[in-house]
């Protein structure tokens, strides 16, 4: 780490920030601040994590209701369409402070410039630049459509569960990624204040 200090969470907003050097104590409470804003992502995370599980059992428990009403075979892989159009897309944003945030977007619903308009640039997962198209592009169409117009409530219900995984998933991993970076500077701070107390003995 450079021979500066960081700034505590409740001065800098959220994350802490370099303003200088600064004493033991200071840097004390940089380190608990810091450990109290990691804690409550881990918290948040290990909440998500079981949301979406729930979501997930939820959603293969509607689905095996759907084929029981409808039949096994009439809900199945032979029913899929022969050229199947994403319904989402996620995007990956890039904010002032460097950390990374996963969005995830309709297919038809938003550009990636819609979504997030504070944050400093938006790219696909795989990295490369998307230019927004002047033109929109047709709804894609609904994958229940695939096993008939009249659909069971189940299998909608099932769709729903899916979804909200989705977006569950890329909270999850925007929440990693911030985890990742307070550890890292919990660690930076850990070092300061050992060569800082070695320097006061």
């Amino acid at each position: 780490m450079a021979s500066g200090d960081w700034a505590t969470c409740e001065e800098a907003g959220t994350r802490p920030q370099y303003r200088g050097p600064m004493a033991a104590p200071d840097v004390r409470a940089q380190v608990d601040s810091l450990l109290l804003q990691l804690l409550r992502d881990l918290e948040e995370l290990e909440a998500k994590r079981a949301t979406l599980n729930a979501r997930v059992e939820e959603g293969w428990l509607s689905l095996s209701k759907a084929r029981y009403a409808m039949g096994a075979k009439s809900v199945g892989p032979l029913q899929y369409a022969s050229r199947m159009e994403p319904q989402v897309c996620v995007y990956i944003s890039e904010a002032q402070d460097g950390l990374q945030k996963f969005w995830v977007v309709r297919a038809s619903a938003q550009t990636p410039e819609e979504v997030g308009p504070r944050e400093a640039a938006l790219r696909r997962r795989k990295g490369l630049t998307r230019t927004p198209e002047l033109e929109s592009s047709p709804a894609p169409r609904d994958p229940l459509n695939w096993f008939g117009i009249l659909v069971p409530h189940s299998l909608r219900h099932a769709q729903a569960s899916f979804r909200e995984g989705l977006q569950l998933a890329a909270d999850m991993a925007s929440l990693q990624i911030r985890i990742d970076w307070g550890r890292s500077q919990l660690r930076e701070l850990q070092e300061k204040l050992k060569q800082l107390e070695a320097e006061s003995a």
